[in-house]
């Protein structure tokens, strides 16, 4: 039988081989992924990390922002419709009060229907995008173009923080200060960016075996699978966990760690309507128009 530092020693080689995160990937995998390094676009995205907040008091020139939004907005999207919109914020407090972090620049991400709906009524027409499916699609765009956003200042050697903290505390805050509309419009997503203060010591890793990729159909992990991705949170030179400490903090596995800390609150089924269903509501894309 395999054992966990035989594994570890196996991803170490790998790694080394072909710079592939791939759990038990193969040598053909590896030199596909040298091979490909060499190519700018995948080293761009091979490249991509999260700073923290951690960003100097130095400006993004005017036309590398526009760069960056020209770039964001190439992304793909249902219908071309471009069912977002994009709040660039430069006030530092500002961005504080938003999100929790400051950079040079913010890009608030929305899903947003306004722009069309308003075009409908002054052509005349009517047009409700009031259901789910149009909040899950709108989404999926918005998160193509904060994404493009992301990787087009990666290659202009500007750094990013995507972050969720518009949906943490009193959410109406968000649309308080930068004024957005009540109904149609919900922001999805912020992107802070800037330059870091220093380096991180390492970028983060990520999973792309059994469980995360699926070959022809939907594959469920094996109880030898599950071990072997246990094992690679637990793998601490692969940086896959949130908190380094976990074990010095008494935990077997990173994954009790997670689960009985950063997801405790997930413990047992939501008791409550959350403020983000109230204000998905209000948006008017849960509930059905009452005629």
């Amino acid at each position: 039988m395999t054992t966990a530092r035989n594994r570890r020693d196996l991803l170490k080689t790998s790694a080394l081989a072909g710079g592939s995160l791939l759990l038990g990937s193969t040598r053909r995998e590896a030199r596909a992924g040298q091979k490909t390094a060499a190519n700018p676009t995948l080293k761009t995205i091979t490249n991509l990390r999260t700073i923290h907040g951690n960003f100097t008091d130095r400006e993004i020139p005017d036309e590398t922002v526009e760069t960056i939004l020209q770039a964001s907005v190439r992304a793909a999207n249902s219908s071309n419709m471009q069912t977002y919109s994009i709040v660039v914020v430069r006030d530092r407090e500002k961005m504080r009060q938003v999100c929790n972090y400051r950079g040079s620049c913010m890009l608030l991400y929305c899903v947003d229907f306004t722009r069309i709906k308003t075009s409908a009524e002054a052509l005349g027409h009517s047009y409700w995008p009031d259901s789910i499916v149009h909040l899950v699609t709108a989404g999926i765009n918005t998160a193509f173009a904060a994404q493009t956003a992301v990787i087009a200042a990666q290659s202009l050697g500007v750094d990013c923080l995507t972050t969720n903290g518009i949906h943490r505390g009193d959410m109406e805050r968000v649309w308080t200060l930068l004024d957005l509309p009540k109904s149609s419009c919900f922001p999805l997503i912020a992107v802070v960016m800037g330059y870091p203060t220093k380096e991180p010591d390492h970028k983060k890793g990520r999973l792309c075996g059994p469980g995360v990729i699926h070959r022809e159909k939907y594959h469920q992990l094996t109880d030898k699978e599950m071990k072997q991705v246990v094992a690679a949170y637990d793998d601490k030179a692969r940086h896959l966990a949130l908190n380094a400490a976990w074990s010095n903090q008494g935990h077997k596995h990173y994954l009790d760690w997670l689960f009985k800390v950063w997801l405790k609150r997930d413990a047992a089924p939501t008791p409550a309507e959350t403020q983000m269903l109230g204000l998905l509501k209000r948006s008017g894309f849960i509930d059905l128009q009452k005629t």
